[in-house]
């Protein structure tokens, strides 16, 4: 997987991880929870 930036509400930037799927080979996106 790799982790990339994404602009989100408010001007900030969320943690998003993007992968593939290894078994039905789709891309994958997951928005990390924000750390408080």
């Amino acid at each position: 997987g790799q982790e990339v930036d994404m602009a989100g509400k408010g001007g900030k930037t969320r943690k998003a991880a993007t992968g593939t799927c290894e078994v039905c080979g789709t891309k994958m996106f997951k928005i990390l929870p924000n750390p408080k």
